[in-house]
Order: structure tokens, then C-alpha cells, then sequence
């Protein structure tokens, strides 16, 4: 297998912001701080959950350089600088690399989508520019293009393409893809409800967003099944459904944030088109955290 930049949770860290818009960079390292203790084996910055999409070139590479500056080797930094735009995926990745970063997580193309042999060219040319490990992103949901498994099988023989965060929720696609691939494309979960039936198919873990609000519970979760313990495993994964639900409830990253600012973390509002969490959905919210102690 190639090596891999982590083995068991790593959080979709959410990207805190002032009520102006403008990055909270004081609460980010508060909240950085939080997921180190509490046992988060890596912290993926800039992801969909960081809001990427709202967020200038600049303003993108200054939360990645804090962040690498905070975490200071303690953990791996993977870096989110995916685009449908090759050139623009290539200067982030490279910009993000100079910063410091351990490895990047690629989206596939969306909007344009592209062709198969776009694809593979698109994947080789940043990992080639930017000569950190990447892990690919699956999740069609919000880009229109599901990864056909050739194409997948493809992407693995790049030494530098180790691995893919799998958010298609299609579980026998899933078991084919590591049928195909095998050892040389590790699979890391991108849906907190299917961890525990993604490490039961050799996956090595998840990029959670439930880590941001119990990273404890997902670091456990997961070293709890690798270290044989499948049963109690499993028990967690039951236990957090609910809070899983209703993180997802309306679209990430708007409640997981609201119930950061709930657990009394300086989270502060999404970034438009993303608006406000409906009062029933955050009342819902507050009740889950409650049951499960996790109000300040």
C-alpha cells in the first residue's frame, strides 16, 4: 500500500468567521486546539465544511498557512484546493504546498464535469505540479460527476494519488472500488453515517464533519474497529446517529456550525448564499446536545 497520510478521523474543520464575514482566525485556532485534544488524527482545512467556495486565492492560502502554522506537525494538514478550473487547482495546490501543507484534497470537476480522459489529466497535472500525496473527493451530490471505477483505477497508478474521501453513499459501488483498486487507493469515508460499513470494507477511516463537535467519538470510533473491536465500533456509530442527522438536516456547513456556537465556540455564521438555521432545525439541535451533554 502506498503511505498514507493518516489512518482514522480526520475533521472537515469548519472555517470560524466574525459576524462581517471576515475569517475569525482566533476561534479557528481555538477550535484546532480542541480536535488535537481530543485525539482528531488529521485536520483537513479549506474543505466544503471550511467554505472554501466563498473564499478569495488569498484568503484561501492564509487559513491554510495558519493553519499549518497552528497545528505545527502535530497532525497531518491536508489542504482542500480542488477546482473545475486545471490551472486554478494547480496554483492553489502549489500555493499550498509553499505553506506548508501535508498532503491536498481534490474534488472532482464540477460544473463543466469533464470527460474521462479530462479527468485523469486534470488529477496527474496538480498532483505532478504541486508534489504532495492527494486524495481525490467523490461526492456527486454536489458536483453533478460520479468517478467511473476505470477511471478510478486509472487515478491510483499516480504514486502520488493515494487515496479518496468516498461520499457517493452508494455502498456496492464503494465495495467494487476497493475490489478494483485494491492497495494502491486507500478509501477514507465522506458520510459520518457509513463509517463504520466503509472500515468494514478495508477502508482507514473518514474526513468527518461530525469530528467537528465530538472528535473524540470518531478518533475512537474508528481505532476502536482497526484494533479489532468491531462490536463496540459499531455500538458508537449507532449512539451518534441522531446528532448525525441533524447535522444534517439543512446544509452543510450551517448546522454544524450552529451547534459550535451552541457548545459555546466562536463558529459564527455561514457565508451567503448559506443563510441562518431554521428555528425547529436548531431547536432539534439543541435538544440532541443536550442528551448527549455537549451544551456549555
Amino acid at each position: 500500500m502506498k503511505k498514507q497520510l493518516f489512518t482514522g478521523s480526520g475533521v472537515a474543520i469548519v472555517t470560524p468567521m466574525h459576524e462581517d464575514g471576515a475569517v475569525n482566525y482566533e476561534a479557528l485556532g481555538e477550535l484546532i486546539e480542541f480536535q488535537i485534544g481530543g485525539g482528531t488524527d488529521a485536520i483537513i482545512i479549506c474543505g466544503t465544511t471550511g467554505e472554501a467556495s466563498t473564499m478569495e486565492d488569498e484568503e484561501h492560502l492564509a487559513v491554510i498557512e495558519y493553519c499549518v502554522q497552528r497545528v505545527n506537525k502535530r497532525v497531518p494538514v491536508i489542504a482542500g484546493t480542488g477546482s473545475n478550473d486545471t490551472r486554478h487547482g494547480i496554483m492553489l495546490s502549489k500555493g499550498a504546498a509553499l505553506r506548508g501543507a501535508d498532503g491536498l484534497l481534490q474534488v472532482t470537476p464540477y460544473y463543466n464535469k469533464s470527460n474521462a480522459a479530462g479527468i485523469v489529466q486534470h488529477f496527474f497535472a496538480i498532483a505532478d505540479a504541486a508534489g504532495l500525496p492527494v486524495i481525490l473527493y467523490n461526492v456527486p451530490s454536489r458536483t453533478g460527476l460520479k468517478l467511473d471505477l476505470k477511471v478510478y483505477q486509472e487515478l491510483a497508478k499516480h504514486p502520488l494519488i493515494v487515496a479518496t474521501k468516498e461520499a457517493s453513499s452508494d455502498i456496492g459501488y464503494i465495495a467494487n472500488l476497493a475490489a478494483l483498486c485494491g492497495e494502491e487507493l486507500a478509501i477514507y469515508s465522506g458520510n459520518d453515517d457509513q463509517i463504520v460499513p466503509l472500515l468494514s470494507l478495508g477502508g482507514i477511516g473518514v474526513i468527518s464533519v461530525l469530528a467537528n463537535v465530538v472528535p473524540q467519538a470518531i478518533h475512537d470510533m474508528c481505532h476502536l474497529y482497526l484494533s479489532g473491536r468491531t462490536q463496540e465500533s459499531t455500538a458508537m456509530q449507532l449512539k451518534y446517529m441522531e446528532l448525525n442527522n441533524v447535522l444534517f438536516s439543512e446544509v452543510n456547513p450551517i448546522p454544524v456550525k450552529e451547534a459550535l456556537n451552541l457548545m459555546g465556540y466562536a463558529a459564527g455564521p455561514c457565508r451567503l448564499p448559506l443563510g441562518p438555521m431554521g428555528e425547529g432545525t436548531r431547536e432539534a439541535m439543541r435538544q440532541v446536545l443536550a442528551g448527549l451533554g455537549l451544551l456549555s
